[in-house]
């Protein structure tokens, strides 16, 4: 491969990992400015998202995202820290930590909490969006320890889940300090039966 190649290569490197990331932050920005065309640009139609107590597709997450922001805080943000994209021809795997900070209407006037989002990237017709995400929550502030096995534990709301939620909550993909983390799997997917139960679990509340 000439040097000339070499460049073209690694600038086509360059320009898919932007895509990405910018991705990443499109979607932050969307769900903070409550932007729902914003956060549905970050995904493909058909993508699904495990999202602690949600799992379901963008346009149910979006939905549930902003309900949920919207009657719990006066203001929050997330914030992009760092960022690792593995490309291969028109597919990605990145993990992206995360850091959310949220002024409350009750409790605690103010709150953090750290994860990563793990992303399976597809380039459909030269665009990069996501396909299948999971959000893994690695830390916040408690006043107690949390059982890090149990991942209600990290929910703002726990005291108010019921037992059936935390149940499903825990069919989920806990976060790990070893390569059985989900940031490793190839290729990412979340199982569609669990958006499929998580919808029939909410129809009936």
């Amino acid at each position: 491969m000439s040097a000339e190649s070499d460049l073209a290569a690694a600038v086509r490197r360059l320009a898919d990992r932007e895509a990405i990331r910018d991705c990443v932050a499109r979607y932050c920005r969307g769900v903070d400015r409550f932007d729902r065309a914003l956060v549905l640009s970050a995904f493909h139609a058909d993508a699904l998202d495990e999202h602690g107590k949600f799992v379901g597709n963008p346009q149910e997450f979006v939905d549930w995202a902003i309900d949920q922001h919207r009657q719990a805080h006066l203001s929050h943000a997330h914030y992009m820290l760092n960022h690792l994209a593995e490309v291969d021809g028109d597919a990605a795997h990145a993990e992206t930590y995360f850091l959310f900070v949220s002024m409350n209407r009750q409790g605690k006037t103010l709150t953090m909490g750290g994860g990563r989002y793990i992303d399976r990237f597809e380039r459909r017709a030269g665009r990069w969006a996501i396909a299948a995400r999971v959000t893994l929550r690695d830390w916040a502030m408690m006043d107690e320890r949390p059982d890090m096995e149990d991942l209600s534990s990290f929910t703002s709301t726990r005291a108010l889940l019921s037992e059936e939620m935390r149940a499903f909550m825990n069919g989920g993909f806990p976060a790990r300090r070893d390569r059985s983390d989900a940031s490793y799997h190839r290729p990412l997917k979340v199982d569609p039966a669990r958006a499929e139960a998580y919808r029939r679990m909410t129809r009936k509340t």
